[in-house]
């Protein structure tokens, strides 16, 4: 059984962000005094009083804008409204209801579901600055001050009251984070394998500001897309959002079970996409590259060759990489994604038993003798796996300073030679035997 839901709506500017991120402990969505700053629904698992709940952010409703970006954002709390156990309703109590106020009320009563009444930014509580509040007929108004996190408690409380009853279990999900540059059909392509409109696509670049968390179950597995903003050169970054919108995407990154680096195969493997399949090995994390919009190039038969000697020489640094060629538009291929995923995140969790590893090294060192400097040669005592995702080797050494890059790197090709590292990246230590070992 999945946890309760507890979604945050409102108009914009009432501090819904800045709740959320006082119940999860840490900053997660974006906040920033303007309108507009928190766009797709943003999700975190949190526990109130031993009741875990999934708490979604939303942005600011404006019912009645015409602008294209302020109707997505509708669409999106709307859809959170629908998936919701529990509602938050956010007003600003320094000023008082106003017309959205009333709009977004109206939205609500119409859900029938649980409604909690928020009058955000009480600094300093008195009964007449909240009585107003009930004129929206959605029951008691709890004053709250987010900023001083005054107040949030007993929203908590009265949210839990409308839990249904039944015990949450763990998410299990394979968590896979969507990243790339701006405009490469990450979103688009999250849509499509998703079936539905669950995030924002536009032909804007950066309309996807956070990393947004969407759960799903197919084939009886649960998986969690992990869609995020752009990510462009730091000197190109000259916003604080967007700023704030990076390092979601790169927090996505640590959180992900699997990365899927999404480029435009029309731009190729730019200089900016290197950096971030960079970001991504050095977290030690199994990875996919997916060479999009791949209906648009014009082919013959060395194509897909051609495209992948250009990776293997932008990336030489990750030789253990795996491509797929897709179309986020045609939904060319996007259905092996899944398979894929699981794939590489089954070679990152591969243990290799400690007999073969000594074997296989025994064998390799054979063939190709180990360094030595000034008279002393290297000698590999044991080896072991120790951890997985990414796997971890250990070498006990007479002395590490005689183990060269090159032999080390010609000891990980023996391994990745004998069993299917691809798509994850694998570490060797090297330690020096004590005495008493």
């Amino acid at each position: 059984m999945s946890n309760p839901v507890i979604a945050i709506v409102g108009r914009p500017n009432v501090g819904k962000s800045t709740f959320f991120n006082k119940v999860a402990g840490r900053k997660i969505s974006i906040t920033e005094n303007r309108p507009g700053v928190t766009r797709d629904r943003i999700t975190v698992d949190c526990e109130w009083r031993g009741r875990p709940f999934t708490l979604v952010d939303t942005g600011g409703i404006e019912l009645k804008s015409e602008d294209t970006m302020w109707r997505h954002i509708a669409a999106q709390a709307s859809l959170a409204i629908d998936t919701a156990d529990v509602i938050l309703f956010f007003t600003d109590g320094r000023e008082g209801i106003t017309s959205s106020d009333r709009d977004v009320g109206e939205l609500l009563r119409r859900s029938k579901k649980p409604v909690v009444l928020v009058v955000n930014k009480i600094d300093d509580y008195s009964p007449d600055k909240v009585f107003e509040f009930y004129e929206l007929g959605l029951g008691e108004p709890l004053p709250v001050s987010s900023e001083h996190s005054r107040g949030i408690g007993d929203v908590l409380d009265r949210a839990v009251e409308f839990f249904p009853k039944g015990e949450s279990a763990e998410d299990s999900s394979l968590k896979i984070a969507v990243v790339g540059k701006p405009n490469a059909g990450k979103s688009s392509l999250v849509n499509r394998t998703l079936g539905a409109e669950r995030t924002i696509v536009t032909p804007i670049a950066g309309t996807t500001r956070d990393a947004v968390d969407t759960r799903f179950e197919l084939g009886g597995k649960a998986y969690t897309l992990i869609d995020t903003a752009g990510i462009r050169r730091k000197r190109s970054v000259d916003d604080n959002v967007e700023y704030y919108s990076v390092l979601r995407a790169f927090d996505a990154v640590r959180r992900a079970d699997v990365v899927l680096l999404v480029v435009d195969c029309e731009e190729g493997l730019t200089e900016q996409d290197v950096r971030i399949i960079g970001y991504v090995h050095e977290q030690g994390k199994p990875s996919l590259v997916v060479m999009n919009k791949w209906d648009l190039i014009e082919k013959d038969t060395n194509t897909i060759r051609t495209f992948e000697k250009k990776l293997e020489e932008d990336l030489k640094f990750m030789s253990y990489f795996r491509s797929v060629y897709v179309s986020a538009k045609t939904g060319q291929r996007v259905e092996k994604l899944l398979a894929l995923a699981e794939e590489v995140y089954a070679h990152a969790n591969f243990r290799v038993p400690t007999g073969a590893l000594n074997d296989l090294l025994v064998d390799a060192m054979r063939i190709s003798e180990p360094p030595s400097y000034q008279g002393r040669r290297l000698k590999v005592y044991y080896s072991s796996q120790v951890a997985v995702a990414p796997p971890l080797f250990v070498l006990q050494v007479n002395d590490e300073t005689l183990m060269h890059f090159s032999y080390e790197r010609y000891l990980e090709n023996v391994i990745r030679g004998a069993y299917d590292f691809s798509g994850t990246p694998i570490r060797i230590v090297v330690r020096a035997k004590k005495e008493n070992e």
